[in-house]
Order: C-alpha cells, then structure tokens, then sequence
C-alpha cells in the first residue's frame, strides 16, 4: 500500500483523498448522475466499488432494502474471487473471518447396509495443495453479507466517497436516444415518511444487478432461456448437535434411500449449510414444493445421515428453491443484428442475467467477474479514455461464459441430485457415485473461476507471440507469482500489486541479465516513456501521474543485489504525487528460489505481457517490435 507521497498520513491510509464529485456528493439521490447501478448484491456492490474510483464519474447504486444486507444466501468463494478481493485491497481481512475448505469427503450407502452412510472417499482441494496447481489463495466460505460491506467501506473510502442510496427500488426504465443523458428511470421511495413517493431520474448508463427478477431486464426486453429440471432442493444455515465426524469438512453425501445432502461448514466454527434433496416435482407442482415446511426437510436430512444423529439448535436462514439453469438472450440493450450500429447504454448483471443452482458454488463469484468486466470499461469511456464501442464487448464476453456456467452447473447438479446405483440392483437405475468423485476433480478449474477464456476481441489479441509467455494464456486471467522487489528486497507475489483502479499493465520481462548491460529492454523502455507513437505518451494528459493510464513494471532475470536503480530506465521509476516522488515499487527481480521465468515460461529473450484492468492478459508482445503496442492500444484508447 503506498501513501505519504501526498504529504504525511496519520489517519487510516485505505481512506483516500476526496476528488472530484467526492468532494461535494449530494447526500440525497440527485436527479442526474452518470451511472445507475440498480441493487447491492455482489454484483452491484463490486461495481460501485470499482466505479468509485473514478471520481469525475457520478455513480449512484440504489436498493429497495432500507439499509445493508444482514444475511446472504451465497456464501462460497472461489479463488479467483480472492484475487479479485486482493485487487480492491481486503482479501487478507476476509480470509481472516473466512472458513478454508481443504477437502472434501465423500459419502455413501454403506454396502452392508445401505440404509446406513459411510465414508467412501475423499478430494483434496487443489487450493490446498500448493500454489502451482491454480492459485496461490484458497476456496473458502464467508457469508455474502460481509463481502458486500467490504466493497461498500472501498466505495466508501474511495475519492468519489461513494454509498448505497437505500430505500429506493426501481419501477421503470426507458432509453431515449440522442439525449445527453439517455436512460430515464422512475424510481420509488421504499421507506421513510415519503414510502410510495416516485420520481424520475437520468443517467447517461443504467447497470442491471437487481437478481432473477430484474425489472432493469424486463424494461429491455431481455429474456431469461432455459429449463427447470423439476427437482427441489431444501436449503439451511443452522447449529447442530451431532456425531456425524465430519461435520467441519465440506461433504457431498448419497444415502441409500436416494437422498443427498451437500454440506458446507461456515465460518465461525459452529454454524454450517445443509443442501438437502427434496426429490424430483411434478411439472404441474406451479411451485407449491417452495411451501414444504422446515420441519419437513430437517426430516428428510435426519433420514440421509443415518446412522447419525443431527439435531438443529438454532436456525440462522432457510429456504427452498427448484432447480433451474437459464440465461439471457443479451447482456445489454442491443439486439445481436445492431451490435456496432447502436449503442448500449442499459446492461446488466449476475442472476438479471444468468440463474443456476447453489450447488457449484458459482453465483456470487461469476456474478462479481460480470461487474469486473464492465466497471473499467464504462469508467474507460465516461472519463474519455476509450471509445464507445468498447462496452459492445462486455455482452460479447460474458455472455459466452454465462452459457458455459449453465451447461457446467447442469452437468453437476444433475450428479448431484441422482439416485446412487445399488450393484445388487442395476435395473432400478442411478449413478456410479464414483462418477460423482470424477467429475467433481475433472471440473476443479472451472468451479474455482480459472476457467473463463475470452477470445479474441479488440481488448484481447490473437496470440501470436504466445511463445513467448507460454504460462500466461491471452486471454485468461493473469496469474500472479512469487519475485523479489529490488527497492527492499522484500518477496511478493507479482500480481498483489495490481489494484482495481482501471489502469492496464505492462509486465516487462528483461532479456538482458543486468540493466548495466542495456538489452532489448532498454530500447522498448526509451520508445515506450519518450516516442510519440507510444501509448504511454499519447494518453498522458497534463497535470496526471505518469502512470495514470499503464502501470509499468520490468522483472530482471537476475537477483536483486545486481541492480542498482541508477542503472533502471526512467519508465521503471516514475515520479508521482504533487511533491513528484519516485516510485520504487515497480522494478523486480526473479525469486532465485522460485524463477518466475522458469515457472511461467517466459522467454528468455524476453516479452511484454499486457494485463487489462480486470486482470486478464491482453496480449502477449516481444521486446524487439514495441510499435506492436501502439498498434493493439490504437482502437482501445484515445490519445489524450
């Protein structure tokens, strides 16, 4: 965390200086503003916490809720989400609070007695194993409620001192094309002494995170495709008194009876979720199994873990829900025939867009990566460093991976709800519960978030110097690991530098073996920090940090006590802040221990590995053709 280069800080230095409309926010909803994000859950909450760091942009968020959200119904967390988490700067706190899942046990009909459960077989979660299987942060269960007050305090404490608008839902949405502010919403007071007042408001981009039933949808157009599989689950946060052993480790469990259970301890040590498996419904059912009774379910799960006992003490939460997989037609409000015609300007978000069942884990946390998809863009293009055509790549993107979650949940929660096959009785049907095992293991990446591979776009190139960085995938998520920083010597993780501020990265791995012996890299140095085709420069707009657009950093091959920073080029080692102090965090060197160069394929001759500011790699480029840059940042941002 850096501070003190705008003068001494005494105070919390996560509390940035106010600017721009942070300075003067109106306390109550205005009628104008440039961004309206409708609803607070993940989605929403992420969003504003990423707009909020750009305070020439006016973004409200508003909530039906009269205040925050006090308990949420998602609570897995997938890694990627962590290092996500890590961007906006409260990974380390939540993963305090946080439960860590390490394995998970498999349970089933004991074969000399299958009306009893008995340990069969277990997975260790690769999270668990050590960071070169899929990330350096594990999956862990942490409710909902908290990682929305984390992103609200970052609003909160931002330069734009964003904070929800409570108490206000919204009723309609219309755009009106060529105005200066095109979306016209009513919205509705919820609480308070005006409940049932309405009013209208503008805004030049509407975002849509307001779930299932969103009206931000529906005023599009938008349409939610797909299937129930007639099958209910029962769900519940509850304190238990039991024998049953491992109650603390996450357990898929198949009775013999036909019932499944998928446990899920909870942070705190005490309380945990049970998924319970009410069956299969009739079609004509018109949602009635919703009204099954808790007493009913805490029945059924009692029958599943037999021979044990479960006895509930207290019950946090509860709910029954039917298992469905659909997804929207558009993520925003152009019809695939317009794409490039139109412009959007309404979008949306999370279950407004994509609905699935609990039990993948995968709602928040693909939910969060819609709004980390969109937040950089529209900030990219409000404050005029893009174009518009940029956001036609946000439904292009993430409606791809939305379709993909679909058919994956499908697949395991199909699994998950089968009836396990008796071998004395092969006729009556039902799965190999080794089948369960293989796909849980088999579809690890995809689960853990690490599956999303976005092709090729105007934001992500065609790969052809993928050679050069074979660890870094364009068009995955960067994957960070372990270096030295040469200013201190401290060891980091490479990519815990980055942060959630809209900024791409430029990750120059050296080909020399020392700065005092120039290089490649010295060259793609001077073009990028003086040429006046170099992006780095075309951008810069007077007044700003040098870094204000790319967030430059160079990793030498050697160990860090062979550099000297005289010897660094000046783009390594920029001057920021009003009292214009050097940056000295961005110049690394290679962990003689753990080569980064070794570990992610990364060329000796060195690259360029450019990262977009949600933290999927853009493109790959050699050190040798720097005006490569020029050309794949040309239709992205306008010069300054």
């Amino acid at each position: 965390m850096q501070f003190h280069h705008h003068g001494y800080v005494s105070h919390d230095p996560r509390v940035l200086p106010a600017a721009g409309i942070g300075l003067d926010r109106p306390e109550d909803l205005p009628d104008e503003m440039d961004v309206l994000v409708v609803g607070t859950g993940p989605a929403g909450m992420l969003l504003a916490a990423q707009m909020s760091m750009y305070p020439d942009v006016h973004t409200r968020i508003i909530e039906r809720r009269g205040d925050r959200l006090e308990i949420g119904h998602a609570d897995g967390i997938q890694a990627r989400s962590i290092e996500t988490f890590q961007a906006f700067g409260f990974a380390e706190r939540l993963l305090a609070e946080a439960y860590r899942i390490t394995e998970m046990q498999f349970w089933r009909p004991d074969p000399a007695d299958r009306g009893r459960i008995h340990r069969a077989d277990k997975s260790i979660d690769s999270a668990a194993l050590d960071d070169s299987t899929l990330s350096e942060f594990p999956h862990v269960v942490c409710n909902q409620a908290r990682v929305q007050d984390y992103f609200a305090e970052f609003a909160a404490f931002s330069p734009s001192r964003l904070k929800p608008d409570y108490g206000w839902e919204l009723v309609s949405l219309e755009v009106e094309e060529g105005a200066e502010r095109p979306v016209k919403a009513v919205v509705r007071r919820t609480v308070g002494d005006e409940q049932g007042a309405e009013r209208t408001v503008r805004a030049k981009y509407a975002v849509g995170c307001d779930g299932a039933r969103s009206q931000v949808r529906k005023s599009i157009g938008g349409r939610l495709h797909g299937d129930s599989r007639n099958h209910a689950w029962g769900v519940m946060d509850v304190l238990v008194d039991t024998d049953f052993p491992d109650i603390r480790t996450k357990c898929a469990i198949q009775s013999g009876s036909g019932g499944n259970i998928l446990l899920i301890p909870r942070e705190g040590n005490a309380l945990c979720r049970l998924y319970v498996d009410l069956g299969d419904i009739d079609p004509e059912d018109a949602g009635t199994v919703r009204e099954t009774p808790f007493e009913r379910i805490l029945e059924i799960a009692q029958g599943i873990f037999q021979p044990y006992r479960l006895e509930v003490r207290h019950v946090a939460w509860w709910s029954v829900y039917e298992v469905g997989q659909r997804v929207t037609d558009t993520f925003d409000d152009v019809k695939p025939e317009e794409r490039g015609e139109k412009k959007p300007h309404v979008f949306i978000a999370g279950d407004a867009c994509h609905t699935h069942s609990a039990k993948a884990g995968q709602g928040m946390n693909v939910s969060m990566q819609d709004t980390f998809n969109l937040g950089w863009k529209l900030g990219s293009v409000l404050t005029g460093r893009s174009p518009e055509s940029l956001l036609d790549t946000y439904s292009v993107e993430r409606q791809v991976v939305a379709q993909k979650l679909i058919d994956f949940d499908l697949e395991w929660s199909t699994l998950m709800g089968a009836k396990v096959l008796d071998p004395e009785h092969t006729e009556l049907g039902g799965v190999d519960p080794a089948e369960v095992t293989a796909h849980y293991v088999k579809s690890e990446i995809r689960a853990s978030g690490f599956g999303t591979h976005y092709e090729p776009s105007t934001v992500t190139a065609e790969g052809g110097f993928q050679h050069l960085a074979t660890g870094y995938p364009i068009g995955e998520r960067f994957w960070s690991a372990p270096v030295v920083r040469v200013c201190d010597a401290v060891p980091m993780e490479l990519g815990h530098h980055m942060r959630a501020d809209g900024r791409w990265r430029l990750y120059a791995f050296a080909d020399a073996p020392a700065p005092t012996e120039g290089g490649e890299i010295h060259r793609w140095a001077e073009w990028l920090h003086d040429s006046p085709d170099s992006p780095y420069v075309s951008t810069h707009r007077g007044g700003e940090d040098a870094g204000s657009v790319f967030d430059v950093k160079v990793i030498w091959q050697q160990d860090h006590d062979s550099i000297e920073p005289r010897d660094v080029p000046a783009v390594f080692r920029p001057r920021f802040g009003p009292f214009q102090v050097i940056d000295d965090e961005l110049v690394y060197a290679a962990d003689p221990a753990n080569d980064i160069f070794e570990r992610r394929g990364i060329d000796r001759g060195g690259c360029v590995v450019v990262v977009r500011p949600d933290m999927f790699v853009a493109t790959v480029l050699p050190l040798d053709q720097p005006e490569l840059l020029a050309e794949f940042f040309e239709p992205v941002l306008l010069p300054a």
